[in-house]
């Protein structure tokens, strides 16, 4: 107990004491010099903050004058690609990164594209076969353009056919490359099977090994074949040209209750009453008729 009421002692005498509250204030103010110390002197000399270079254009000047230029004003280069133009000389500054008049960092890197005397080579990918997107993708890929792009019979639509450059071919660089690509229609004539009364996806099956292609589907209520069945195909018979399209009629349920506009069910199955039973009832109700009168 005595331990306890001298340990509040001292801490009651501590409290009082303003040497402490000197020091508190003394660290806060020193953290706050040294904060402000960090972000107004240390920090900007470090990143050289309020000082700018105005990137210069190096475009149609030589590299060696290109060099001497960004020395002088503190920046340096490195040279991201070589290309061949034919309205340069070798040597000669063809693009740059960042673009002229550009506020940058001293001592930053410029990034330039020089003029080669020799044109860059690549070798042609074979595209044939591919769709005509893939092969597209493949070329521009490779260094290579693509030119015209010619339509040709073939089976398998936009699927190229011949390139007009070799594959493995070692070309300059940006070299134009033709393209002949399918149009989906063949050069032979093929008979039309007969797929009336099968399944959709059996006739589906037959017309494309026959080697023609699904068009499109339209369905028809039928009470006696099951859904999705083929009913008719246009056109029926005959020869087409490969990789035409063969429509079919599909079968979809048919419900033999019908409701009418005004809201009555009808029953297309019922048969109609017989017109003798139809006669007798009309006696029936002439009958009761005449009795009511007379009891009135």
């Amino acid at each position: 107990m005595d331990s306890i009421n001298q340990f509040i002692d001292r801490v009651k005498q501590l409290l009082q004491n303003r040497l402490l509250y000197i020091s508190i204030l003394g660290i806060i103010s020193a953290g706050i010099l040294m904060i402000y110390t960090f972000d107004r002197v240390i920090m900007p000399a470090y990143t050289n903050y309020n000082e700018g270079v105005t990137v210069p254009d190096l475009t149609k000047l030589s590299l060696d004058e290109a060099q001497t230029k960004l020395e002088h004003i503190g920046l340096r280069y490195e040279i991201l690609d070589r290309r061949a133009h034919s309205a340069y000389p070798a040597d000669y500054i063809i693009d740059q990164s960042p673009s002229p008049s550009q506020i940058v960092k001293p001592n930053r890197k410029v990034y330039l594209t020089v003029n080669t005397d020799t044109q860059p080579t690549v070798v042609v990918p074979e595209v044939v076969t591919m769709s005509l997107t893939n092969a597209r993708i493949q070329l521009e890929n490779s260094g290579l353009e693509v030119g015209v792009i010619s339509m040709e019979s073939g089976r398998f639509r936009n699927t190229v056919l011949r390139q007009s450059v070799s594959p493995k071919d070692t070309v300059a660089q940006g070299t134009v490359v033709d393209l002949a690509v399918s149009d989906g229609l063949g050069d032979e004539m093929v008979q039309v099977p007969d797929v009336v009364g099968l399944s959709h996806h059996e006739a589906q099956q037959k017309i494309l090994e026959a080697g023609l292609r699904i068009g499109q589907f339209t369905y028809q209520p039928d009470r006696d074949a099951v859904p999705n069945t083929v009913l008719s195909i246009s056109p029926d018979r005959g020869e087409l040209r490969e990789g035409r399209a063969v429509d079919l009629v599909l079968s979809e349920s048919y419900d033999a209750q019908e409701v009418d506009e005004a809201g009555a069910v009808t029953d297309d199955d019922a048969t109609p009453p017989d017109p003798d039973d139809l006669d007798q009832i009309d006696g029936v109700e002439e009958n009761n008729n005449n009795e009511g009168e007379e009891e009135n």
